[in-house]
This record gives structure tokens, sequence and C-alpha cells, in this order.
């Protein structure tokens, strides 16, 4: 018999009528959101399996796009998010899909910003209101989201991971957990550390401007 915590069975406070398609959606949505640099023109969101078979009636519609305008799943407004997103002159489409071998609560949002490139990010809502991303811009990854966590594209060359590990305990930052990720021997690279401490931007700064080999920074927020 499973073993499930009193959060898996009652959910999160939220508002909608379920924590896998509401709270869960709008945890994507805002993990989604921190990977945006400008300002977001159009979105679509590919929804699989039940994502895309009940995502009207469960509201995960909504929550996506509140969860991409930064709102939490217990923002009263996120049952407005559509069209706050409209006020904000962002267009926007739903497409059922099939994302291949992932959990039936799976989206892909597919982000066009005006000003810089364009971001895909997959993840699953798999249960409780728990996340878990599995895809950034084409490339493979893990991590949950539940913890302050730093995400680095770099390219795979000797030195990089310590010099970013070196700058963490420069920072005074403990490393929770860690895991690289790469396309291939001397290809892009993606790192996920999950940390015990509050991350700012001067660490993203610090990082930046430590190697050439750096390409992009990005700081998760616990959820």
């Amino acid at each position: 018999m499973s073993n499930y915590s009193a959060f898996e069975i009652i959910g999160p406070k939220m508002v909608g009528p379920s924590s896998s398609h509401t709270a869960g959606a709008a945890r994507l949505g805002r993990v989604a959101s921190k990977l945006v640099i400008g300002k977001i023109e159009k979105v679509e969101f590919h929804l699989h399996g039940s994502f895309a078979k009940t995502y009207k009636g469960h509201g995960t519609d909504r929550a996506l796009m509140a969860g991409l305008l930064g709102m939490k799943e217990d923002d009263e407004n996120l049952k407005y998010s559509l069209e706050i997103a409209k006020e904000n002159g962002i267009e926007y489409q739903f497409i059922e899909d099939d994302l291949g071998e992932v959990h039936p609560n799976t989206v892909k949002f597919i982000i066009y910003q005006r000003e810089g490139k364009d971001v895909e990010i997959m993840g699953s809502s798999i249960g409780g209101g728990n996340i878990k991303v599995i895809e950034i811009n084409g490339m493979k990854l893990e991590f949950v989201g539940q913890y302050p966590t730093l995400i680095t594209k770099h390219l795979d060359s000797p030195g990089v991971v310590s010099k970013i590990t070196k700058i963490l305990s420069d920072h005074n930052i403990n490393i929770a957990f860690m895991s690289v990720f790469r396309q291939d021997k001397g290809q892009d690279a993606l790192m996920v550390i999950e940390s015990d401490n509050k991350l700012d931007e001067a660490l993203v700064e610090a990082i930046n401007t430590s190697s050439e080999n750096i390409k992009e920074v990005y700081i998760i927020e616990g959820l």
C-alpha cells in the first residue's frame, strides 16, 4: 500500500476544483514565467492526456495562464486570467496534443516574446499540486520546484561547473540537490541546483560574468 501525505490527499490552498488540474497547472505556469525575459506576445499551451480532455471544465486553461502572469494558485484573480492576458495584449491558444510518453497531466508552453528568444518549457502536474519540469528549450532535465532553484545553460567544458559551485559557496549558498544534463560532449548543458537558501539577482550577475561559456542563468523561487 502506498503512503500519502495529508497535503497530497487534501491539496494546497487554491482557487479551483482540482489540485492537479488547477494548483499544479498554476505552478507550472509560474515556473514558465521565470524563463521569460521580455514581454509576452503570444503563448501556445500544448495540452496532453487528461489536461487536453478536461482543461476547460477544471479551469486548467485559466490556471496555466494565471501562473504565467505570476499569480499563485490561491489568487482570487486566477479565474479572470484569460481576460487579464487579453487586456495586456497577450495572444494565446490551447492545443490538444500528444507529447509522447509523459504523465497524463502534461503541458508544453511555447512562449513568444516581443524582445528576446522564444521559450519552450514542458512539465507535468503529478498530484496534490506537485509538479515536475521535464524539458526546457528542447533539452531534457528534471526538477520539482519545491526548493529555490538555479538553472544554468552553459557549454559543456572543463571548469564551468566548479566555477558555479564556488560562486555559490562564496555567497553562502548550500546545495541541496544538483544535476547536470547535456546534449552531447562539448555541446550545450543544463545544470539544475536546488538550494536551501534564497537566491538573488546578485548571484545571477556573478555567474553570468564568471565565464564566457555561461549562456543563460535563471532563478526559480521555491513554490
